[in-house]
C-alpha cells in the first residue's frame, strides 16, 4: 500500500520543464536500469504527481509509434489518495490539438486551437457494468507494486491520428510554438466536463511518431523534355535518386543527365530539396521551403549538341535552416534541437483533414537557359524519416555511476548520470523506481 504525504509540494511554483515541454516536478522518475538480482533489464516508467501530491500518473513511455495499421496503446495507472478524492471522481483524457496562433493573441475567450482527436474515460471509481479490459503487463506490475489505490487507464489512438509536428517559430515569438501536440491529463472532478484544478491534476506531453518502413520503394526517376521555336530537336532531362527512403542526416544523391539537342544553351543547373507542408485546418494551404540546395559550377555550360551527366549530393538538416520560420519540425523538444519533420505516410486519403499537418519532400532539378530560353524543371518525391530503433541490450549493473560521485573540483560533469536510486525497490521485481535529481546551478549551495 502506497503511503501519502499530506504536506503540499514545495515545488508548486518552481517546477522544471522536461524534454517534451511538460512540467516535471522533482519527483519525476524513470525505470531503465538492470535489476542486479535477476540480471535483466528493468521496465522504464515515467511518473508525475499533481502539485498537491494527491494523484500520480505512471506511464511506460512518452513516444507512441504509429505502425500504419495500429498505434501503440497509451496504458498506465493513476495512483490516488482516496481520503482526498472522497466522493469525487478521477478522469483521464488524451487530446491531440493543432495550435495555430500565439496564446497572447487569444481574445474574448477564443483560442487559436483546433481539436483533432479527443478520448476520455473515468478512471476512478470503476464504472459499474463497464466492460473490464484485461490489464497489460505494465499495469499488472505497477498495481502489484503500488497497491490497491492504483487504477489502470487505457487509451487507443486510431491510425488516422496526426503525428506530432511543430512549426519553427520566428526569433521574436515567445511561448509554445504552433503545431500539432498531444497531451495526457488526469484530474479530480465531479464530472468529465469540470475544469481541472492545477493543484489536483497531472498533465504530460506525449508524442505520436512514425518510423521508416523496413522496405525500400521504387527508385524515383523522371524524364522531361522541352521544345523551342526555330529548333528542330528538344532539350531532354533525366533525373533520378539512388533510393526512395532516406533517414535523417543521410546524403541524397541526385543523378542528372542532360541531352541537349536544341539550339539553346543550358547556363546553370540548380538542385534543391524542398519541404511541402499541407496545413489541413479550415481550408488546406500548402507551404514550401527549401531545406538544401546545390548548383553547377560557374561556367559549366551545356551547349547545343552536348550531353552532361552529373551527381549532386544534398543533405537536408535543420542546423542549416534555423532562420526559416514556419518550417515543419518533428514534435518540439523543449530547449533542445529537434530535426526536420518526418514525411507523413497517408494510409487513407479520405482522412487527410484529420492529420493537421501533412509533410512531404521533393527534389527539384531546374535547368536555367537564360531570360529568353526560360527553364526546364523536374521533381522527384522521396521519403525522409527516422529508422526504427533496434532493441537495446541490457546494460551491466555497473553501467550507471553514482550521482554522488563528483569530478575533481567538486562540480558534476555534463555526462554524469543525475539519477538517484530508490533503495526501497523490491529485489525480486523487474521494475525499479528512480528519482531524477535536480541539476544544481553553478554556485548554488547544496541543500
Amino acid at each position: 500500500m502506497a503511503k501519502w504525504d499530506s504536506s503540499e509540494s514545495e515545488y508548486s511554483e518552481s517546477e522544471e520543464s522536461n524534454e517534451l515541454g511538460a512540467i516535471v516536478s522533482p519527483d519525476t522518475c524513470a525505470m531503465d536500469t538492470v535489476d542486479s538480482a535477476s540480471k535483466r533489464q528493468a521496465t522504464r516508467v515515467f511518473k508525475k504527481s499533481s502539485v498537491n501530491g494527491k494523484i500520480a500518473v505512471y506511464l511506460g513511455k512518452r513516444d507512441f509509434v504509429d505502425h500504419i495499421t495500429h498505434v501503440d496503446p497509451i496504458d498506465g495507472v493513476v495512483l490516488i489518495d482516496p481520503d482526498y478524492v472522497k466522493d469525487r471522481k478521477v478522469f483521464g483524457h488524451v487530446l491531440a490539438a493543432f495550435k495555430y496562433g500565439r496564446e497572447d493573441l487569444d481574445v474574448l475567450g477564443l483560442t487559436f486551437r483546433k481539436d483533432l482527436y479527443l478520448d476520455a474515460e473515468q478512471i476512478y471509481p470503476v464504472v459499474p457494468g463497464a466492460k473490464q479490459r484485461k490489464l497489460t503487463r505494465l499495469q499488472e506490475k505497477l498495481i502489484k507494486k503500488l497497491g490497491s489505490n492504483a487504477y489502470p487507464f487505457y487509451f487507443e489512438l486510431p491510425p488516422h491520428c496526426p503525428a506530432s509536428v511543430t512549426l519553427q517559430p520566428a526569433p521574436c515569438e515567445t511561448g509554445k510554438p504552433c503545431g500539432v501536440d498531444y497531451e495526457l491529463k488526469a484530474f479530480v472532478g465531479e464530472t468529465l466536463d469540470d475544469k481541472p484544478q492545477k493543484r489536483s491534476s497531472v498533465r504530460l506531453a506525449i508524442r505520436k511518431i512514425m518510423y521508416a518502413p523496413s522496405k525500400q520503394g521504387e527508385q524515383p526517376s523522371v524524364e522531361v523534355s522541352k521544345e523551342f521555336v526555330m529548333s528542330p530537336n528538344k532539350l531532354h532531362l533525366e533525373a533520378s535518386l539512388d533510393k526512395e527512403l532516406y533517414h535523417h542526416g543521410e546524403n541524397i544523391a541526385v543523378n542528372v543527365h542532360i541531352a541537349n539537342s536544341s539550339n539553346r544553351t543550358v547556363k546553370r543547373i540548380k538542385v534543391s530539396v524542398r519541404q511541402f507542408a499541407d496545413i489541413c485546418l479550415f481550408s488546406t494551404a500548402q507551404y514550401k521551403c527549401t531545406v538544401a540546395e546545390a548548383e553547377s559550377e560557374e561556367g559549366c555550360l551545356v551547349g547545343p549538341g552536348f550531353t552532361l551527366s552529373k551527381v549532386f549530393s544534398l543533405k537536408p538538416l535543420l542546423a542549416n535552416n534555423k532562420d526559416k520560420w514556419g518550417l515543419a519540425l518533428d514534435g518540439q523538444i523543449k530547449d533542445e534541437d529537434t530535426n526536420l519533420a518526418s514525411s507523413t505516410l497517408v494510409a487513407d486519403p479520405s482522412q487527410r483533414e484529420n492529420l493537421g499537418i501533412i509533410v512531404q519532400y521533393k527534389v527539384k532539378v531546374k535547368l536555367c537557359l537564360g531570360p529568353l530560353g526560360g527553364e526546364l524543371v523536374a521533381e522527384l518525391p522521396f521519403i525522409l524519416m527516422h529508422p526504427k530503433p533496434e532493441e537495446e541490450e541490457p546494460a551491466p549493473p555497473t553501467a550507471r555511476p553514482s550521482p554522488t560521485n563528483k569530478a575533481d573540483g567538486g562540480e558534476i560533469p555534463l555526462d554524469t548520470n543525475l539519477i538517484q536510486l530508490d533503495t526501497e525497490a523490491d529485489c525480486d521485481d523487474d521494475i525499479i523506481f528512480e528519482d531524477f535529481a535536480r541539476l544544481r546551478l553553478k554556485g548554488e549551495p547544496d541543500a
